[in-house]
């Protein structure tokens, strides 16, 4: 069996989101072509990927973005002139496999770096263990701990924004156009809880008020009991739900009111690798969403997104080329093509060879200032704060009409700032 095949089979798409828990063995990315220029021995990256699990549908794309640019990387000349070996571990969106595949990665792959947790409570599991073996980490997740001094100067967060400073640059246009008394809904757990408080904090400063956070089970799968609790008057419902009921949370929720409730505001995590076009989705006609990455290309008219999206195989809908209906999770797995090539520059700029230049490999990217709107970076242009080893960028906000999102608002960068209490660059390597 190849390695596709067995990446496919271990994934199954939504039936696995479902509630498959098989642990793949570790799959190493083979048969890419390496240039002659690019010669000696290979940079190997450890991918830690969702491959089953509730998160399978984020680490399905992860890996195939993955394998596209360290395509991309390999087929320009690689690393300062070295190829690059993708080594992918399923981790089952598990928190104890998590710190295991770390383990792995350093002590039996080897590997110069690794990236790719998402969810939060793995992401919490994992990042104590690089630390602890000098593994150099780059998370693609929303978690906002880093930034908080939370973690260690072996982790850095490039690729995607947190969550505090996307609400942050969300929330006024949220309170301005969608309403002043909110009711939210958020998964129950961690990721649910965040979102839960910064928006409450900084609705306050905007003279909202947050007067219900309904928090659900993400294995939940029918919603109408918890509507009940939706206070009366309530002008906005901020929805942010995660797992396979989103589907019939939308339509319970549109049936709740019959299409004369609240306006809605989400978060595409609620609808990433949906088909827009699902029935009961109808009932998002005129509401608007958060994306980090638009999935519609024309979101981002530029040739940095058309180069990324043909290297990756996403067309204009953001679905696969090969199959219309296998919906890519645009707005996370951008983050893995920006990391691998933060990791490039890293290398180029510090002159990596190998594990004793660990130090300054980590000391460079703690002096990049701006991660530039590039083929590099086709999501735009982020500022970076180099003690804080976090990366702040633009977001869209899109409504939704006629079965797919049309941006209508794009924050900047400097909008999604805000003070941060970590400074890794004064704790010892």
């Amino acid at each position: 069996m190849t390695n596709r095949n067995k990446t496919k089979l271990a994934v199954s798409r939504r039936g696995v989101l479902a509630g498959a828990g098989a642990i793949g063995a570790g799959l190493l990315t083979k048969g890419l072509s390496f240039p002659a220029r690019a010669a000696g021995e290979p940079l190997k990256i450890g991918l830690q990927a969702h491959l089953t699990g509730i998160g399978a549908s984020y680490g399905y794309w992860y890996q195939k973005v993955s394998e596209a640019a360290v395509k991309s990387i390999n087929d320009a000349g690689g690393i300062a002139g070295r190829p690059v070996e993708l080594i992918v571990e399923d981790d089952a969106t598990d928190p104890k496999r998590g710190s295991e595949v770390v383990e792995k990665f350093a002590n039996q792959h080897k590997v110069d770096f690794a990236f790719g947790p998402l969810f939060s409570h793995v992401v919490g599991a994992t990042v104590p263990r690089a630390g602890e073996l000098k593994l150099p980490l780059f998370i693609v997740s929303e978690s906002s701990d880093l930034a908080a001094g939370a973690f260690n100067r072996y982790t850095f967060q490039t690729g995607l924004t947190n969550v505090r400073s996307q609400i942050q640059a969300v929330a006024p246009w949220i309170v301005a156009n969608a309403g002043k008394k909110i009711t939210m809904f958020v998964p129950d757990y961690v990721f649910g809880y965040e979102h839960r408080d910064t928006f409450t904090e900084l609705a306050k400063g905007l003279g909202a008020t947050v007067d219900a956070a309904i928090a659900i089970p993400p294995t939940e799968t029918t919603f109408t009991k918890y509507f009940s609790q939706i206070p009366a008057g309530t002008e906005a419902i901020y929805h942010i739900m995660v797992g396979p009921g989103v589907l019939t949370f939308v339509r319970e929720l549109g049936e709740f009111f019959g299409g004369k409730g609240p306006k809605l505001f989400g978060f595409i995590d609620s609808l990433e690798a949906v088909d827009l076009t699902s029935p009961g989705l109808e009932f998002l006609e005129g509401s608007h969403i958060w994306e980090s990455y638009p999935r519609f290309s024309a979101g981002i008219n530029t040739d940095f997104n058309k180069a990324y999206r043909a290297a990756v195989g996403i067309d204009d809908n953001g679905a696969s080329v090969e199959k219309a209906s296998d919906i890519a999770t645009s707005s996370h797995m951008f983050g893995c093509w920006e990391t691998l090539h933060t990791i490039k520059q890293g290398v180029e700029a510090s002159g990596y060879q190998g594990p004793a230049d660990k130090a300054k490999f980590i000391e460079a990217v703690e002096a990049m200032t701006s991660l530039d709107e590039s083929n590099a970076y086709p999501q735009g242009t982020k500022m970076f704060v180099g003690k804080a080893h976090q990366a702040f960028g633009r977001q869209f906000i899109s409504k939704v009409e006629g079965g797919k999102l049309t941006v209508v608002h794009t924050t900047k960068p400097e909008e999604s700032m805000y003070e941060t209490k970590a400074d890794y660059s004064a704790q010892a390597l």
